[in-house]
Formats: C-alpha cells, sequence, structure tokens
C-alpha cells in the first residue's frame, strides 16, 4: 500500500466573477473547507481536516470549472526557476511514485470573463510553452496515457506569470479530462454568434444522447448561434424567436424559423420533437415557465432538455436548486448543473428522463415525420 496521501488544501479555477458562488458552493459540500488565497478565477481553500480519502473525493459544483488537491506552490522566480522547483518538488515526486498519473494538465487562469473583450477560455500559447518545458527530459509521465475513470491526474495552474499551483485530481468526470475543465473548441468562421460555442460545450460535457437528423425545438433561438451549432451536428431545428435569425441559418434546409412567442407556437410543430433547448434572456423563473408550457402539450415527446440559466446576479445562485427541483417535478430525473467554460454570467441546467437513456443507442428511425413541420414554418 503507498503511503496515505492527505492534502491539506483544495483549489478551484472558475470564472472570474463566480468566486462568491463558488464558495458557498464548497461550504456546503466540503465541511472544514475555509477560503484561503484568492484571485479573480482562482479560489484555495485549506481544510481543517486533511482528506482521509483522496482518491475517493470528488467536488460537486456548479461553479468550480475545475478543482485540484494541492501538492506544492512555486513562486517569485523566473519561468525557468518555476518549472525546476515543480519538477523538483518533493511532495510531487513522492505522489508521482506512488499514484503514477497519466496526464499533465497546465493552463491559465482566465484573463477576463468570457466573451469580454473578445477573450475565451481555453489552450494558450503560454500554458503549451509551460507544459513543453515541464515535459522536457522529464520522464515522469512517460508510461501508458490511459483514459480511465480511475486515473490520477497532476494539475498546473499558471495563475499569475511567477506564481504556479501544483495539484491533481481523478479523471473521474468528462469535464475532469480536459485541461482546467474547458474542452478545446474554437468558433468556426460561420458561427453567427457565440450561443454556437455554449451548445457545442453543452453537448459535449452533458454526452447528450441525441442522433443527427432528431429534431430540436429551441425557444429564443435568435440569431441562431445555439441553433447553428446543432445544424452542424445534423439535427433538425425548430426555432422560436419573434426576432430575426440570420439568413445562414434562417435559409438551412433542416431548419425552420417559427417567427411567434413560445405561447404562441403551434401544438402540431411539438409532434416528433425529441430534446428542448431554451437560451431566453430572462430569469430562470420565466424560463422554466416557457419550458413548462410547452412540456403542458399533449403532443410533448421531450426526451431531454439543454436549458440556459441567466443570473441577474451572483446571489441568484443560491435559487439553483429550486430551479433544479422544479424541473424534475416534470418527470427528469437524470439532472446536472454547469457553468460552462463558454456561459457568461449563467449556467447550463441539462436533463433526461432517466439515466438510461444514456445508454439507448437507438437504430434505424430517423425524424421522416418532421420533413411536414419545416414546410409549415412562416
Amino acid at each position: 500500500m503507498p503511503p496515505k496521501f492527505q492534502p491539506a488544501f483544495l483549489f478551484c479555477t472558475c470564472q472570474q466573477g463566480a468566486g462568491p458562488a463558488l464558495k458557498a458552493e464548497v461550504a456546503a459540500a466540503v465541511p472544514g473547507a475555509v477560503p484561503a488565497f484568492s484571485r479573480p478565477g482562482f479560489v484555495t481553500f485549506k481544510l481543517e481536516e486533511p482528506l482521509e480519502n483522496p482518491s475517493a473525493f470528488t467536488l460537486k459544483s456548479a461553479f468550480a470549472r475545475s478543482w485540484s488537491l494541492s501538492l506544492v506552490n512555486v513562486r517569485d522566480e523566473p519561468r525557468e526557476g518555476l518549472v525546476a522547483g515543480v519538477r523538483s518538488s518533493e511532495p510531487l515526486a513522492q505522489f508521482i511514485a506512488d499514484h503514477r498519473p497519466k496526464q499533465l494538465h497546465v493552463w491559465e487562469r482566465d484573463r477576463a470573463q468570457a466573451g469580454e473583450h473578445d477573450f475565451e477560455p481555453g489552450p494558450t500559447e503560454t500554458a503549451a510553452a509551460v507544459r513543453n518545458a515541464l515535459l522536457d527530459g522529464w520522464d515522469a509521465f512517460s508510461h501508458d496515457q490511459g483514459d480511465k475513470r480511475s486515473d490520477w491526474i497532476v494539475d498546473v495552474v499558471i495563475v499569475d506569470e511567477s506564481d504556479w499551483w501544483v495539484g491533481c485530481h481523478r479523471a473521474n468526470t468528462r469535464a475532469a479530462r480536459w485541461a482546467g475543465g474547458v474542452p478545446a473548441i474554437t468558433l468556426p468562421e460561420h458561427a453567427v454568434s457565440r450561443a454556437y460555442l455554449k451548445m457545442d460545450e453543452a453537448l459535449r460535457w452533458s454526452a447528450f444522447p441525441a442522433e443527427q437528423e432528431d429534431l430540436w425545438v429551441e425557444l429564443g433561438c435568435a440569431p441562431g448561434g445555439a441553433s447553428q451549432a446543432l445544424l452542424d451536428r445534423g439535427m433538425i431545428v425548430v426555432g422560436v424567436d419573434p426576432a430575426e435569425v440570420d439568413p445562414k441559418v434562417a435559409e438551412h434546409p433542416r431548419f425552420a424559423h417559427a417567427r411567434r412567442r413560445v405561447k404562441e407556437l403551434p401544438t402540431k410543430w411539438l409532434r416528433e420533437v425529441q430534446w428542448l433547448a431554451a437560451d431566453m434572456n430572462v430569469a430562470p423563473t420565466y424560463t422554466l415557465d416557457a419550458v413548462e408550457g410547452v412540456l403542458a402539450h399533449r403532443a410533448s415527446t421531450i426526451r431531454g432538455l439543454v436549458l440556459t440559466l441567466k443570473l441577474s446576479d451572483w446571489s441568484a445562485a443560491e435559487h439553483l436548486q429550486e430551479h433544479a427541483d422544479r424541473v424534475r417535478s416534470w418527470g427528469y430525473r437524470d439532472l446536472r448543473i454547469r457553468q460552462l467554460a463558454f456561459n457568461r454570467r449563467e449556467v447550463c441546467l441539462v436533463a433526461l428522463r432517466s439515466r438510461g437513456q444514456r445508454r439507448v443507442r437507438r437504430g434505424g428511425r430517423k425524424s421522416a415525420a418532421t420533413k411536414p413541420i419545416l414546410s409549415e414554418s412562416d
């Protein structure tokens, strides 16, 4: 048996501004976790009692984009000195020897909020250069590069140019396999809005069991970025919004625009719809009211939901459990909430009627019955 690894610090990265909401979540989820050093988008917690079983630890949080059990903090050196400090760290060396981590993740703390001043989270040249410098001639990660839920990953967070935090986490979720919890997504040149990034990330994170030619209805679709992401995956989309949709989307052969309010949506348009998405610039209660109105139709056959819930301010995060309970009351039992890397001051809620839906692989049946719906658009 390897020596017990009992970290005394936990650190998280999050969207700039989300720190207070994250701290409230951690206080509820991890008894004895006391906020310590922090910077916008980076928060550390001192654990009053070291974790007895780190291998079983998972932080359940909507606002923690990534979390790590701390090993060492290196600082106040030029880059070469920081690299040497990481590689010579005794706690890290002992952890690698005992637990044989399979991957090294390196990323920078966000320098702005997503979508602000053209900033988007994700890989940076600095992070790539630091990772290459760390790995150059270092055989710590030369063994099998597997990708199993039980695998340990070593994290290096570049908090500032001369302040790096080193920790580790288990690859126990899809997002935990992404460096910093950010998928490698870039906005395509043909995308009409940032909503494309949010929908693309939502589908990757949630592993939604949707297939090509499945029929979606999107509430609040204008100008069409999220619908475009679905269309690029081969879906059929009915977009509902009284506002105009970009011609790139409106003229797509698998898109129909219902240019009306949600409550005016004809029941016949809901036949054969399997999935519902909503990204409306209103308070979460109004978004949920609109979704509930659609689900109440007898014609509704909707299997799953992808909802963006706007937060008027960060204190609105206190009501996320209430929103989740409301969605569960509609019969959607497999529910997850996350502030996506490409979200702004909002969260993504995804829900399926049961966890078993994730294992179902349908074949053969396509949405031929949706073709008349597309021809009925106005």
